[in-house]
């Protein structure tokens, strides 16, 4: 007997495969026995007697109040339609067999004389151990041409039905996995064995270490490993070392030799470890989770069969968790974070099946919303190419009357119909059934929308989707949809499983070379007839770099090298490119430059001139050259949607156009795998950045990476967005609830601010006279008091739109009347501006500009600053980070990180926030006034970094390390007592009196304290008594009360319930 493990493909998978399985509650057997149950038969794949007997055990026809069996020819029927159904392809075959099995037939049926048909199901979905299970090994299938045979290693049978299959190999041959897979797909194609296919569900490929899963038809570079989300290794253990009965051993054993059985007696003896392969079949192939997997999480999309991927699955499962319970009488949603490219648009089918499915939720309908017709038009096509039938709201009205009638199970929308259907109607639709599914929910424009959407569905249940992270600032989108939903998926979690491509990141810049001196001789002249502040205005829209990069030789240089890179990497391999442009203009000046030089193929995709998309100024006119390609476009496509739809297709599955020029369309939401070079020619941060990036990290066939070449300079704001987004993942269920606090008390302000507002004209006699508000505006200090309390009030009136309380408690005559003045405001802002000679109209001298950039400011050659790295190689990134951007711009964004978490926090403790703000400000100006160097401002910005994130302040006595709360506390306190000569240490004195503070709060705190003044004033008169009597400090009152203020406004912030 061998006393070391065997490595032979049958001791080490096949067999410890077939073990666990049997254990799991799988009949085993011999591959004779299979035989028999098949007739004999190799050609045939179904256990025919197994079915036959379950047909008849799992159906029964109920018939007033008795129950009949179905009749033999039925039965017989029920198997031939399984058995023979017409091959028409391995995945349109499979997609009728597996409808047949989700749905069952319906049979006529004589009964006491009366005719009628009943349904008849092959597999019992909703009583699991009314089924039965069984494996067999060695699997002999008769090839399509009758010549030879195939024999898979392990096939799974539920109801005699082949439902999964595995291929087994030993881990010491080159890739196991690999082969294993490539055997699987093999035996799929149609010289071989589909029959067998296409009744699978679950394909698998296992090697001890390592396993992988599909399903019909999955291509190798989308067979995936599964992650469970529990920590099953106990009950995994258990099974895996459960002893077999001597039956079943001898079974398993008899045509094996005799030492094998001796070899697996041993190891049962003396117990084995867990590996990778009992694990992923515990959580693939137990029974429960087969019928789960195939019923629940498999679509077919577009000629594909697709399977859940392991997030996929626990965002289901967990969101149905969740809407089955209730918070404030309506069922609780949330929001769905899942990277960009990792099957966001198939999650929300496999959820809408899943509530569809769901037999706690009576009638479900399911309104799927997104923020643009492109995107809309996207998702429809996806639950329509995955058999769903949606509705597609044409109208604001259509939406309403779909939404009243109950029309459709399903329903797409896009956002702003929600306002027009409002407009339309005041209807409400009640249902608590309701699922509103939106997607890219992170976007700033649903803040107004959520709480619209709620006006028209106030019961419904919110579920919000989205491929990049929440910022800080965003958070409240989180807590309006109830919370994260996990698992959370972020971008490294999809490149840690091959689900997208990593990417490789290159920089490149163009030189440009200014001839300064004809610029400013026609700034002097041209500035002579205008103000200082008009001036200024001027010199800060011509000073944007963006000017620079209109300029034409710029574009000529980067085209020409774009075409260069192309041509010579990637045309001719299939494989296509986008190049991202900062304006409408810009792409179009791209368009040309690319055509002239001749050697790609490209076409741009914008929105229609008057989206305004791209554009800082509001009030800004679209280019003439806009229009005239505008005008052209729509001669050659008849519409815009028929030239997104042509375009797009061509991209996708065409040789031309090889490059799409686009602007901010097609940046978000666009999937397109062959899409694999990025060309970036514009700003972008944060979502927008990300979101560019995950263009081109779909996988495709051949395709190892996706390439991002940077001519922009946005090397910096990728290591930010790369990094600040992982650190902002946690944010925890008390942030967001003081983000709310925050946002009901901004509301209360709304009428003061508008009061406000109103209060600067009250002198104005004639309110229906513009000219009389412009001329009232004269005096400088009250045009820049108007500004203030304008951008008081449109920032509260913002917050106040996007709470779905403000409709609720505010009349709608109201909130139009805020709406309206605030337009007015907004136009009166912009006209006083320009007749008070405060900014200049920039209409007027654009082109001159631009002429004037184009002749004085040249670009000659594009170099490259960087070599292709790995954007989630983290050190190697960081080193061409460092090596790019400098110490001294890392330090600016990690100084600006620390400046938003300062303004963010203040409140909590502002003596300790105000002091790392005073030394980051001198940090900043000691570096801008150079009397520190690049490494100097790094280090001390990391510092400060460190010491606001972590809070940690040397000042702080030891006392108090451990009590958050009387830090800040002691902050305000010692303000105040350090300045004073107490005769004994007064940071001691001060550590004392903030523990005594924070003891009297934490004492007198109840729920909802911080709305109660009665719970308030007990709090300070405490406070005050212990202040003015046991310090012996002789504060003063005044000084009692400052402290007391300071104090209270903290414990909300920090202990507000």
């Amino acid at each position: 007997m061998m006393d070391i493990p065997s490595l032979k493909e049958d001791h080490i998978s096949q067999v410890p495969a077939l073990q666990l399985l049997i254990n799991l509650g799988y009949a085993y057997l011999t591959p004779e026995e299979a035989l028999i149950a098949r007739g004999g038969k190799t050609s045939n794949v179904i256990l025919e007697s197994i079915l036959e007997k379950q047909l008849r055990q799992i159906n029964t026809i109920l018939y007033k109040g008795d129950e009949y069996p179905f009749s033999n020819n039925n039965v017989t029927n029920a198997i031939s339609t399984l058995k023979n159904m017409p091959y028409d392809g391995l995945i349109r075959t499979n997609e009728k067999i597996y409808d047949l099995l989700s749905l069952g037939k319906s049979f006529e049926e004589t009964i006491l004389g009366n005719t009628k048909s009943f349904d008849l199901k092959y597999i019992d979905w909703e009583n699991l151990d009314k089924n039965v299970f069984h494996v067999t090994e060695e699997y002999e299938v008769m090839q399509s041409d009758g010549k030879a045979h195939r024999r898979p290693d392990l096939v799974l049978f539920v109801n005699g039905i082949p439902f999964a299959v595995i291929e087994c190999k030993c881990p010491d041959i080159k890739d196991p996995i690999k082969e294993a897979v490539s055997q699987n797909i093999r035996n799929q194609t149609d010289e071989f064995i589909p029959g067998l296919f296409v009744y699978s569900q679950v394909l698998m490929a296992v090697s001890k270490n390592e396993a992988k899963y599909g399903t019909a038809g999955t291509a190798e570079k989308f067979w995936a490993v599964w992650k469970e989300k529990e920590d099953l290794e106990a009950e995994v253990k258990r099974l895996v070392n459960k002893p077999l009965s001597l039956e079943i051993k001898d079974k398993l054993f008899a045509s094996r030799f005799q030492y094998v059985s001796r070899y697996f007696d041993a190891i049962e003896s003396e117990g084995r470890l867990v590996t990778n392969q009992d694990r992923a079949i515990y959580s693939l192939l137990r029974p429960d989770r087969l019928l789960e997997l195939s019923r629940q999480f498999v679509i077919y999309d577009c000629g594909e069969k697709k399977i859940a991927r392991h997030q996929q699955y626990f965002a289901v499962k967990n969101t149905i968790e969740r809407v089955s319970h209730y918070q404030d009488s309506k069922r609780k949603g949330g929001v769905i974070w899942h990277t960009q490219g990792s099957g966001k648009s198939i999650t929300m089918v496999m959820l809408a099946k899943a509530l569809a499915l769901c037999p706690s939720i009576p009638n479900p309908r399911i309104v799927i919303v997104t923020d643009r017709i492109d995107l809309d038009e996207q998702i429809w096509n996806t639950f329509k190419h995955c058999g769903m039938e949606p509705e597609k709201a044409k109208t604001g009205a259509h939406l309403m009357e779909i939404l009243e009638k109950n029309k459709k199970t399903i329903i797409t929308s896009v956002l702003d119909k929600f306002q027009a259907g409002l407009n339309k109607r005041s209807a409400e639709v009640l249902s608590e059934n309701i699922f509103v599914l939106v997607d890219e929910s992170h976007r700033s424009q649903y803040g107004i929308a959520h709480a619209l959407m709620k006006r028209v569905l106030p019961n419904a249940c919110y579920i919000g989707f989205t491929g990049t992270p929440l910022l800080k600032s965003e958070k409240s989108t989180a807590l309006k949809f109830g919370g994260f939903i996990q698992p959370i998926y972020t971008i490294n979690d999809a490149v840690e499983d091959k689900a997208v491509v990593r990417l490789l990141y290159e920089g490149r810049h163009v030189i440009q070379d200014v001839d300064q001196k004809p610029i400013d001789t026609w700034f002097d002249r041209v500035c002579k007839g205008l103000s200082e502040k008009q001036i200024v205005d001027l010199k800060r829209k011509f000073s944007k770099i963006e000017k620079l990069n209109l300029t034409d030789q710029k574009i000529y240089m980067i085209a020409y090298d774009v075409s260069d890179h192309y041509s010579k990497n990637w045309q001719g391999t299939g494989f296509k490119a986008q190049i991202a442009t900062d304006s409408k203009d810009a792409a179009l000046k791209f368009k040309q430059c690319l055509d002239e030089i001749g050697k790609v193929s490209s076409e741009v995709v914008i929105s229609a001139p008057d989206e305004r998309e791209g554009y800082e100024d509001v009030y800004e006119e679209p280019k003439e050259e806009v229009l005239k390609f505008w005008k052209n476009i729509l001669k050659r496509f008849g519409n815009e949607t028929e030239y997104n739809k042509q375009v797009i297709a061509s991209f996708k599955h065409a040789e031309q156009p090889e490059i799409l020029i686009v602007v901010d369309k097609l940046l978000t939401g666009f999937d397109a795998p062959r899409n694999t070079v990025l060309y970036i020619a514009k700003p972008m941060k944060e979502h927008t950045l990300l979101q560019a990036i995950a263009r081109v990290n779909r996988i495709y066939e051949g395709k190892d990476y996706g390439f991002i070449v940077d001519y922009y300079g946005i090397l910096g704001e990728l290591d930010l967005a790369l990094t600040a987004y992982g650190e902002l993942s946690g944010f925890d269920k008390e942030d967001l609830e003081g983000t709310l606090l925050n946002v009901v008390e901004e509301v209360k302000t709304l009428p003061q601010k508008y009061a406000d507002l109103w209060d600067i004209f009250k002198e104005i006699r004639n309110r229906r006279d513009e000219e009389e508000y412009e001329r009232f505006l004269f005096d400088e200090e009250l045009r820049h008091k108007f500004y203030d309390k304008l951008t008081a009030f449109s920032k509260t009136l913002g917050i106040a739109l996007s709470s779905e309380k403000f409709y609720g408690e505010v009349a709608e005559k109201q909130i139009n009347k805020y709406k309206d003045d605030f337009k007015f405001f907004q136009k009166l802002r912009v006209s006083v501006k320009k007749r008070y000679a405060e900014v200049v109209d920039f209409k007027e001298y654009e082109n001159k500009i631009q002429k004037l950039l184009n002749t004085y400011v040249s670009s000659d050659e594009v170099i490259k600053i960087t070599s292709p790295v790995d954007i989630f190689d983290k050190d190697n990134f960081q080193k061409e980070v460092m090596k790019t951007v400098g110490e001294a711009a890392k330090a600016d964004m990690i100084a600006h990180r620390t400046k938003r978490t300062i303004e963010e926090k203040y409140e909590e403790d502002p003596v300790f926030y105000g002091k790392f703000s005073n030394l980051l400000k001198k940090a900043i100006d000691d570096y801008r006034q150079a009397r520190i160097t690049d490494a100097q401002y790094f280090l001390t910005a990391k510092e400060i970094m460190e010491a606001v994130r972590d809070r940690k302040d040397t000042d702080i006595p030891d006392i108090l390390q451990d009590k958050d709360v009387a830090k800040a506390f002691y902050g305000v306190v010692y303000e105040l007592v350090g300045q004073r000569d107490t005769g004994q240490g007064s940071k001691e004195i001060s550590a004392k009196i903030a523990m005594e503070v924070d003891d009297i709060i934490q004492k007198n705190i109840v729920v909802d304290w911080h709305l109660k003044s009665d719970v308030q004033n007990n709090m300070l008169n405490e406070i005050e008594d212990y202040l003015a009597d046991k310090t012996k400090l002789g504060l003063s009152y005044e000084e009692i009360d400052l402290i007391m203020e300071k104090i209270i406004n903290i414990a909300k912030r920090r202990y507000a319930q």
